[in-house]
C-alpha cells in the first residue's frame, strides 16, 4: 500500500466511524516493506523553487505527502524557512539591498526577507514568490494534509531556535496526538539541537542527519529516533546496524537517507533497506521503488 493509499484507507475509516490509532513512531511512515517513503526535499524542489509554498503544492499535486524544509530565524526572531545561511543564492536580496553582504539571514528582519523574489532565480514563472515564515508553511502543509520533516537549520547560529520552532509548531497546532503521531518529524545536523528538542518535547519524532560510526549508534538512539545519512556513505551494513537499535519511543531506529534524485540510486538505496528516502525528484524516487 502506499502512502497516498494509507492516507486514503484511513479517511474511509472515518466516515465509516472507525478511529484509526498508529504507533507514535508512525510519524516516521510506514517502513519499506511498501518501497520507502518519499520525502520532497525542500518541496519538490526540481519542479518549483525550494522551500517555498509553490515547491509544496507542486509535491502534493504528485501525491507526495511528505515535504521537507530548513528553518532558521531572523534578526527580530521570525522563523523562516530557507535553506542557505545568506540570501544571495535563492533571492534577490543583493540587488533590493547592496550594501548589506554577506546578506545573512540572520542580519535581516522578516519584513524585509519578506520583500524578497524567491523564485525569480528558478524560473520566469515563479516571480514573486516569497520566503514564507514558519506559519505560512505549516498552514499551506495542512491545507494540503500533508507531512513535514522539519530541519533546524545551523542550530549553532541561533541560539534558542528550538524552543521557538517547538512554539510556532504548538501555537498552530501541529504539536497535538494527531499531528505528533502522524505527521511530524524534527531535524538537524546538530546533535545537541535534536537532542534539545527531545528534552522539551519527547514526545516528537527527532532523527540526526549525519552518519555516525557504528559504535556511536547506542549514543544516538537515547535521544533521536533516525538515524538521517547522505546515500554515498551508507551500505546495507551500516542501515542494518541502525536498525538494529531502538530508539528513545522503544522502535527500531529509522534511516532516511539524502538527497537521491535519480532511478538508479533509488533502487540500490532502496536494496540497502532504508525506510525513506529524501530528493528533489520525488516522483522519480517513488516511480523506481514500488
Amino acid at each position: 500500500m502506499s502512502v497516498r493509499t494509507a492516507t486514503a484507507s484511513a479517511a474511509v475509516a472515518a466516515l465509516l466511524g472507525g478511529c484509526v490509532l498508529l504507533p507514535a513512531t508512525q510519524a516516521q511512515a510506514a517502513g519499506p516493506k511498501d518501497g520507502p517513503v518519499v520525502f520532497a526535499h525542500r518541496g519538490a524542489s526540481a519542479y518549483a523553487p525550494e522551500n517555498t509554498l509553490a515547491a509544496v503544492d507542486a509535491a502534493d499535486r504528485m501525491g507526495i505527502d511528505w515535504v521537507e524544509n530548513d528553518v532558521q530565524l531572523t534578526k527580530d526572531g521570525v522563523l523562516v524557512v530557507v535553506h542557505d545561511t545568506t540570501l544571495g543564492r535563492t533571492t534577490d536580496a543583493e540587488q533590493v539591498f547592496p550594501g548589506r553582504a554577506p546578506w545573512a539571514v540572520k542580519d535581516f528582519t522578516a519584513a524585509e526577507i519578506a520583500r524578497l523574489d524567491a523564485g525569480s532565480w528558478f524560473g520566469a514563472g515563479y516571480a514573486g514568490a516569497r520566503v514564507p515564515t514558519l506559519t505560512q508553511y505549516l498552514h499551506r502543509v495542512e491545507r494540503n494534509r500533508q507531512k513535514l520533516l522539519l530541519e533546524i537549520k545551523s542550530p549553532e547560529t541561533y541560539p534558542g531556535i528550538e524552543r521557538e520552532t517547538l512554539r510556532i509548531l504548538r501555537e498552530e497546532g501541529w504539536l497535538d496526538r494527531g499531528h505528533v503521531k502522524r505527521r511530524l518529524i524534527v531535524q538537524s545536523f546538530g546533535a545537541e539541537s535534536v537532542k534539545a528538542v527531545h528534552a522539551q518535547r519527547p514526545d516528537v519524532v527527532t532523527g540526526f542527519l549525519g552518519t555516525p560510526a557504528v559504535a556511536d549508534l547506542p549514543s544516538y538512539a537515547a535521544f533521536t529516533d533516525q538515524i538521517n545519512p547522505s546515500y554515498t556513505t551508507i551500505g546495507a551494513d551500516y542501515v542494518a546496524a541502525v536498525q538494529k537499535l531502538k530508539g528513545p519511543h522503544g522502535k527500531p531506529l529509522q534511516v532516511n537517507t539524502w538527497t537521491v534524485n535519480d532511478a538508479a540510486n533509488a533502487a540500490k538505496v532502496a536494496g540497502f533497506g532504508v525506510d525513506g528516502i529524501i530528493t528533489n525528484n520525488p516522483d522519480v524516487v517513488r516511480d523506481a521503488t514500488r
